[in-house]
């Protein structure tokens, strides 16, 4: 049995996704990182780093119990596991695997950054001008880099892979990273098909405070200490 810690975010939706496209069976084990589940002893001995996602599997290599934690080794681990959505002939290999260490060394960092400044912390009324230009100009260049990979492609290799599953959970949330992926028409329509799968179409169901929680605009002043450390500045108030 697979075991998946998760909470809504363009990482933990990325396992979710490889979970549904391998047909292994698994089941969910919410952690609330708005409320600090990431933090307990218990996770920390699945998760050093304290983040989600991570995945237990029950019955690893050789039968024995197996701890993954970051999203880009789970990906790859699944495959392996499988033998499902990496190629085989090692020239297409290691472009998807070089692929998927562009997303999680450069698209979802970075990205996520844009996120925070240009959504996140501005919906609490914190602005940071250097920061959000910075973060938007990052963002438009690796959506320019991607833009020109799918460039006569239907998916980043040709083949649907764990590349594409990396990459798409941080597309289809380009707008709350100040990207409209009407500039990015190959992107865009990449992320169409690729939003059309059944794994992409995935819903969990939660209560609805979890729900609320995981709305990315949707901070209180609790949440937004557990997840961003240290007190929010108060708004800069009109002379």
């Amino acid at each position: 049995m697979l075991e998946l810690y998760y909470y809504t975010s363009p990482n933990a939706r990325k396992a979710l996704m490889m979970l549904e496209e391998i047909g292994l069976p698994y089941e969910v084990r919410w952690t609330d990182i708005s409320a600090g589940d990431q933090h307990t002893d218990e996770y920390e001995r699945i998760n050093p780093n304290r983040k989600i996602p991570a995945l237990v599997d029950h019955h690893g290599p050789g039968g024995r119990p197996l701890k993954v934690f970051e999203s880009g080794a789970i990906l790859l681990y699944l495959a392996e596991k499988t033998g499902k959505l990496v190629p085989t002939d090692p020239i297409r290999r290691w472009n998807v695997i070089q692929w998927l260490f562009w997303q999680t060394s450069s698209q979802g960092p970075l990205l996520g950054q844009a996120a925070h400044f240009v959504s996140h912390a501005a919906n609490r009324g914190i602005g940071v001008e250097y920061a959000v230009d910075r973060y938007r100009r990052e963002a438009a260049r690796l959506y320019g880099v991607l833009e020109r990979q799918l460039a006569g492609r239907d998916y980043i290799d040709g083949e649907f892979s764990i590349a594409d599953i990396a990459v798409f959970p941080w597309v289809r949330v380009a707008k709350g990273q100040g990207v409209n992926l009407d500039d990015f028409p190959n992107v865009k329509r990449w992320c169409d098909a690729v939003g059309g799968r059944p794994s992409a179409l995935k819903k969990l169901d939660r209560d609805e405070a979890t729900k609320q929680a995981a709305k990315t605009s949707y901070y209180t002043d609790e949440t937004w200490n557990v997840l961003f450390g240290g007190k929010s500045p108060a708004p800069a108030t009109a002379a």
